[in-house]
């Protein structure tokens, strides 16, 4: 079942703003909340639909990468959309503040609220573009890939400290990293929340820091991911590795690795879903007499009969010489496509000897095979 636009659920435009978003999140909140729709399934799901474009769309990486991939952007699994966690959702409604209805523990199970702390520290996500060959795509395999990101330093452990020396826990946010105002109007209580000015939102205060990252806790560095292809990924398909986006300030957790597949032009092959184009040329002798001739597939060579009195535009099938179908069993074909090689320069005997076959009546096309190459390639697909 297909997605509706998470602009459009929250009924803003593609340009709003990420105050725009907040608000219009905070009053479709209030009007599907389950405690003011009990029994209502329909609402509930509505307000799950609401909580899940919120956690995208007030997220400028999710954001940028929806904007660009749709709901194939790089988020949660090997191939998959975004990973929605409802209770990103339900923390920020209720820092952002409404708490009017009683707990979302009852229906949702409570969810893990994820603090400023933590948010903050977090490493950013990575996204990594991979060129590959047909010749990968199609045999799948294991591909290194050698990047610079943010590393946690080595000579602090991540801390930031400097060897010998240790963090302090914040004294204005007691090592929460966020300090709060809470307020009361009539439609419940408010709850807002923003990172604590004095340690920046970590929760921890450095008074000697670490000479190799300058108190960061991570440093940029070369390294080098294993990436697994499954065969038959195409242009725009990504692969998640967990845990390998950059390092996390001062021992917070890494942020993502998503590698985003492009597909490389071929000399030779056309894609064409999991089938690939040959093109072949063949010689007048040989479509008029019928040939056996040798063909490049991806994975080596095949033979391929030529029958006697072919066109040019028919379409051979080497069955199973394709791609393989990504997400089901099979494999596609190889769809030689025949074209008739017209020399450009002709010896004086060669000249002759067409100029005598020119004469015959049986050399010469009818009406009824004058079928468009196009047609033919049509034909092919069905």
């Amino acid at each position: 079942m297909s997605k509706s636009d998470y602009y459009a659920v929250l009924e803003v435009d593609h340009n709003a703003t990420p105050e725009d978003i907040k608000k219009a999140y905070r009053r479709l909140a209030i009007r599907y909340h389950p405690d003011k729709n009990k029994g209502d399934k329909q609402a509930e799901e509505k307000f799950k639909e609401v909580g899940e474009a919120y956690t995208v769309l007030s997220d400028p990486q999710k954001r940028s990468n929806y904007d660009r991939f749709g709901h194939a952007a790089p988020g949660v699994g090997d191939f998959g959309g975004f990973d929605f966690d409802l209770s990103d959702a339900l923390r920020i409604f209720m820092e952002g503040g409404f708490s009017g209805f009683g707990g979302f523990g009852d229906i949702f199970g409570g969810g893990t609220r994820v603090s400023t702390r933590e948010r903050i520290r977090r490493g950013s996500d990575l996204q990594i573009p991979l060129k590959l060959d047909l010749e990968d795509i199609a045999a799948g395999g294991t591909k290194k890939i050698k990047i610079s990101r943010l590393k946690t330093c080595e000579q602090c452990s991540g801390s930031g400290a400097a060897p010998g020396s240790r963090p302090n826990v914040c004294g204005t946010c007691g090592g929460r990293g966020e300090v709060r105002q809470v307020t009361r109007s009539f439609l419940g209580q408010f709850v807002q929340t923003a990172p604590c000015p004095a340690c920046a939102g970590t929760g921890e205060v450095i008074s000697s820091k670490c000479p190799k990252c300058g108190g960061e806790g991570r440093y940029k560095g070369d390294v080098t991911l294993s990436v697994s292809i499954p065969a038959g990924v195409t242009t725009g398909n990504y692969l998640t590795l967990r845990g390998q986006g950059n390092a996390g300030l001062r021992g917070g957790p890494p942020g993502d690795a998503y590698v985003v597949v492009e597909e490389k032009q071929h000399e030779l092959f056309e894609r064409h879903g999991d089938d690939v184009i040959y093109r072949m040329l063949v010689s007048f002798p040989q479509a008029a007499l019928g040939d056996d001739i040798d063909v490049p597939t991806l994975d080596g060579r095949a033979r391929v009969t030529i029958p006697a009195g072919i066109q040019s535009g028919k379409v051979l099938r080497l069955k199973g010489k394709g791609i393989k179908h990504l997400n089901s069993a099979g494999i596609g074909d190889q769809l030689v496509m025949v074209n008739l090689y017209t020399p450009g320069k002709l010896s004086a005997r060669e000249r002759q000897l067409l100029e005598e076959l020119a004469q015959s009546e049986n050399l010469k096309p009818r009406e009824e095979e004058r079928k468009s190459f196009f047609r033919k390639v049509k034909d092919a697909f069905r």
